[in-house]
């Protein structure tokens, strides 16, 4: 490292340690659900320093979370962009405060741009508390046939993505979007949907978002809080089980409760260490 500094020496290096983890949410068995960094520190990130993170750890989401004396912060980057509100990054972060230690039995209540989320142990699994976000039925965006390659049976959106809902599981399993054409469509991505068999699973699902930085998600809590809603309504039944169809599949469970969207699933710790920079 000689003429790089004394920005490199490692003593200097060694002054600034925060806790990371690895940890796979929403897990249907070993290798699945969907990775998330989690990164414990004591104060807020400086966002510059966390977006770099980040686009460092290469996963769909890293959450950065610190204490705000009984409550949690809680904020969540892509490898691109900051986003409003992450599931499978607040399991994560909720089995790493759990697992360190850090909180016993107690609920995890984080603050977050998002409002207020709590999540708790429940049989081995963590369940989270979120405000529900049900998509409303609009006309198709322009460019969505051709971004998708694939008919659709209803089209609605929530603000924040696109949904569709495609005619089996059958089609949802086969698609090969154009990422470039999704990308092109807006809002933070693209939810498409089909009914379960009703055995293995209420309904299942896939997320695109390449214009968030994230081409297919591999668990998409956040969707859940509208698939929930969506799917209780057309079945006339709840709670409901969604498995997500990427191709690491993950397992979410959904109850909607006045308003809010209950989802639970397990999460396994894959690495463990410290984030030196």
């Amino acid at each position: 490292m000689r003429g790089l500094g004394p920005w490199f020496e490692t003593d200097r290096l060694a002054d600034v340690r925060c806790p990371f983890f690895l940890v796979d949410a929403f897990v249907a068995g070993p290798f699945t659900g969907n990775p998330a960094g989690v990164c414990l520190l004591e104060a807020g990130p400086d966002p510059e320093w966390a977006a770099r993170v980040a686009a460092e750890v290469k996963q769909a989401e890293t959450a950065f979370c610190w204490p705000i004396g009984d409550r949690w912060g809680l904020r969540w980057f892509t490898p691109t962009v900051e986003v409003d509100l992450c599931g499978h990054a607040t399991l994560a972060t909720a089995h790493a405060l759990y697992e360190s230690g850090r909180l016993a039995d107690a609920d995890a209540v984080f603050e977050t741009k998002s409002g207020t989320l709590t999540c708790r142990p429940v049989g081995g699994a963590i369940e989270m508390d979120f405000p529900s976000a049900p998509p409303s039925a609009c006309p198709s965006p322009d460019g969505l046939a051709e971004a998708l390659g694939t008919d659709w049976t209803w089209c609605g959106e929530n603000g924040t993505d696109w949904f569709v809902e495609v005619g089996d599981t059958a089609c949802l399993r086969g698609l090969w979007p154009d990422m470039a054409k999704v990308e092109r469509l807006g809002k933070r991505g693209v939810t498409v949907t089909a009914v379960g068999d009703g055995t293995a699973c209420d309904f299942e699902s896939r997320f695109f978002a390449p214009q968030s930085g994230i081409p297919e998600d591999d668990a998409t809590g956040s969707a859940h809080c509208a698939l929930a809603p969506y799917w209780a309504e057309r079945l006339g039944r709840n709670p409901l089980t969604g498995h997500q169809r990427s191709a690491r599949g993950a397992v979410i469970q959904v109850e909607v409760r006045d308003g809010r969207t209950a989802l639970r699933g397990a999460a396994v710790t894959s690495l463990r260490g410290e984030w030196l920079l």
